[in-house]
């Protein structure tokens, strides 16, 4: 029997506290009229950015009984995204489920997390790089931030980018496998703020939306971002409009907080936007690289 809407699994950690992680995919993917079926990865008492002493349980085993299962019951999603994991194990359970509930429709998204700011993330390892390109190349589309295209890469982080390396960058990125390479928080020539840009392997093309600076840095905006771009590319959104529509929502959710003094390891505040997720975009930025 055919589902009513659009359903997809999504293999993402939950943070009890902190915003992001599935407490930001399960809201917004709802509120664009998508099912979310949950492959939690881990755990966490809070997310790891900025919090001491957070409990972590690893959901390795239970993974693989939860995809049995769906495929017991022949489960077939239209996309599945995969964000946090929480070892090198869990790859093998995701690139499974790539392969026992999906067919040659399914959107597949890989949002690399791995590191930020020039380092990787205290729950990861260099194994965990060395088997996220395995999963990278299993992708239709992944969404690193400007840190996890490095590590990917195996190339040295920079302050500076010029147009033309990160051209190479997406291009090298489209090489291990995926359609479709987004990589955001890359910083502008002129310091200013900072741009996603995009590459579509098909076409040939690259995009970029710019991003105003503000003085802020929120854990949990990358989750935020992918979860938008996974939901209008499922809506039917061209790439560079998905970009468009995830950068102004992102935007929104950092003015929406910034202004209240709430401490940044807390997160947006998600909850006060959510209605704005179905407005049609105001004002198209996107450009072609």
């Amino acid at each position: 029997m055919r589902p009513l809407m659009q359903r997809v699994a999504a293999v993402h950690d939950l943070s009890g506290f902190g915003g992001g992680s599935l407490t930001a995919v399960i809201s917004i993917l709802s509120a664009m009229g998508i099912q979310v079926c949950s492959l939690p990865t881990a755990v966490l008492s809070t997310h790891t950015g900025g919090f001491a002493d957070f409990h972590f349980r690893d959901l390795t085993d239970d993974m693989a009984q939860i995809i049995a299962h769906w495929q017991r019951l022949g489960l077939n999603f239209s996309g599945v995204y995969s964000g946090f994991l929480g070892s090198a194990q869990q790859i093998a359970s995701v690139l499974h489920l790539f392969d026992t509930c999906t067919s040659s429709t399914t959107l597949r998204v890989v949002d690399p997390v791995l590191g930020d700011d020039g380092q990787l993330y205290a729950t990861m390892t260099p194994d965990m790089v060395t088997e996220m390109r395995t999963l990278v190349g299993q992708a239709d589309v992944i969404t690193p931030n400007i840190t996890e295209a490095a590590l990917l890469l195996g190339q040295p982080l920079t302050p500076q980018m010029s147009q033309d390396q990160i051209k190479n960058w997406v291009v090298s990125l489209a090489d291990l496998g995926p359609r479709q390479v987004i990589i955001t928080s890359v910083p502008e020539e002129d310091m200013r703020g900072t741009a996603v840009v995009a590459f579509d392997r098909e076409t040939g093309q690259f995009w970029k939306v710019g991003c105003s600076y503000i003085p802020a840095h929120y854990p949990g905006t990358g989750d935020i971002f992918a979860s938008v771009i996974t939901g209008a590319l499922l809506q039917g959104d061209s790439l560079p409009l998905s970009l468009d529509r995830a950068v102004q929502f992102v935007s929104l959710t950092i003015r929406a907080t910034f202004g209240h003094n709430v401490p940044e390891r807390e997160g947006v505040l998600l909850e006060r936007v959510l209605p704005c997720l179905n407005a049609p975009v105001s004002l198209s930025s996107f450009e072609l690289l």
